[in-house]
């Protein structure tokens, strides 16, 4: 299926760096990200951190995002985070300009805090808010309230961010069309510069999984979670948010016709897990990623100590992707994103003319309205957007 050539490299795109602070107050029931509950093993963790900034290679490259993620790194103290950053910016040939995000939960932080964010040199908040009612909160078992959320908007704009990001979930047990727009409706009243809703997913070895195979409660039916989709689409294009990637929405600012100029609110980092842009992961379970390798971290804290204090870097394992796991991902993630798949980058990176290749399965979606194509483009229609891993599979 693929010329015999290398695929072309990746371009001087800056790169990403993404620090993973594996500790929680409280484990949600549907996570499936890594993280633990117990606080004392934070001096060890963060000793062991600043080894792997030493130790992990560089590569020459220059970053343009730091993405602190987690677990809840703001359940660290605020000096501690800065002491990061720093420490970072020491390593790392991060940009005066870069993109630097912090994940935080509501009810773990307060005014004072954010100001200290922004002081250490965070710009960019990503507030885990999931829902403003109550029921839905205590189903997904957060710790917060729908006062703490609205709370945590308000002072991170009073500390004086201009980007803040809200995360929701929909497709709870129990959830109507009614009360899913009326967390879009409190959720856009925040003005917040950007919006993900995503879809909850019942994970393997998390407990929510557990429940629902005990039959603890019932998911609500596929075609109820697609009507919700379609209804967080809908409103939030009607109040000015431009969807860019299957779950992730950008705000298009008063007087701002183009809609490229509503991605200034983009996630620049995330961005850069969906179009091959290299990334650095640090902290137990983070990924990495440069050119065609990939790597990941021992998801251990203990783990990720031991390896660290013997002068070694934590690693679980590395895969060099093939010319078809490339293919595969290259297509997939370019559906994921509203603006598809990039047809003479793929031509140019796997020597295949996509559009000739793919004419009858283009065609046949182009007609039942899931998909669009152009001589430079081919991407997902909103309602495309639904049968996603199906059209994806039928391109490999």
């Amino acid at each position: 299926m693929f010329q015999d050539s290398p695929p072309s490299a990746p371009d001087d795109s800056p790169a990403g760096l993404y620090i993973h602070i594996p500790f929680c107050l409280k484990k949600c029931p549907y996570c499936d990200f890594y993280s633990i509950t117990d606080p004392s093993l934070q001096p060890r963790f963060l000793d062991a951190l600043i080894s792997e900034m030493d130790l992990v290679e560089k590569n020459g490259w220059v970053y343009d995002t730091l993405y602190i993620g987690g677990g809840t790194p703001s359940v660290l103290e605020d000096a501690v985070l800065k002491n990061i950053i720093d420490l970072a910016g020491q390593c790392f040939d991060i940009l005066s300009d870069a993109e630097t995000t912090l994940e935080v939960n509501p009810g773990t932080v307060t005014l004072r805090q954010m100001k200290n964010y922004r002081q250490a040199g965070i710009n960019r908040i990503s507030i885990g808010i999931q829902s403003f009612n109550l029921e839905n909160l205590g189903f997904l078992g957060r710790i917060h309230s729908a006062q703490d959320s609205e709370n945590a908007v308000k002072w991170a704009q009073e500390a004086g961010f201009e980007n803040i990001g809200l995360d929701l979930i929909y497709g709870i047990p129990g959830q109507t069309d009614k009360l899913w727009l009326k967390d879009l409706e409190t959720a856009v009243d925040l003005r917040p510069q950007h919006l993900s809703c995503y879809m909850l997913s019942y994970e393997p070895g998390t407990p929510l999984h557990m429940d629902l195979r005990n039959r603890t409660f019932t998911p609500l039916p596929e075609q109820r979670i697609c009507e919700l989709y379609e209804t967080a689409v809908s409103f939030l294009s009607d109040h000015h948010y431009v969807q860019y990637e299957t779950s992730n929405f950008a705000r298009k600012d008063a007087g701002v016709r183009d809609t490229e100029s509503a991605l200034t609110y983009a996630s620049r980092h995330n961005m850069k897990y969906w179009n091959f842009v290299p990334y650095t992961g640090l902290g137990p379970s983070a990924h990495s990623f440069m050119g065609q390798k990939r790597r990941w971290n021992h998801p251990s804290v203990e783990k990720y100590i031991e390896e660290l204090s013997a002068g070694r870097l934590p690693l679980a394992g590395e895969e060099v992707l093939n010319r078809e796991q490339q293919w595969m991902e290259t297509v997939y993630l370019g559906l994921r994103q509203t603006k598809g798949i990039a047809v003479d980058a793929m031509e140019k990176k796997f020597g295949i003319n996509f559009n000739a290749r793919y004419a009858a399965i283009i065609a046949d979606l182009e007609e039942k309205s899931l998909i669009k194509s152009s001589k430079d483009r081919c991407a997902l229609t909103s309602n495309g957007m639904l049968y996603l891993d199906s059209i994806a599979a039928m391109f490999i």
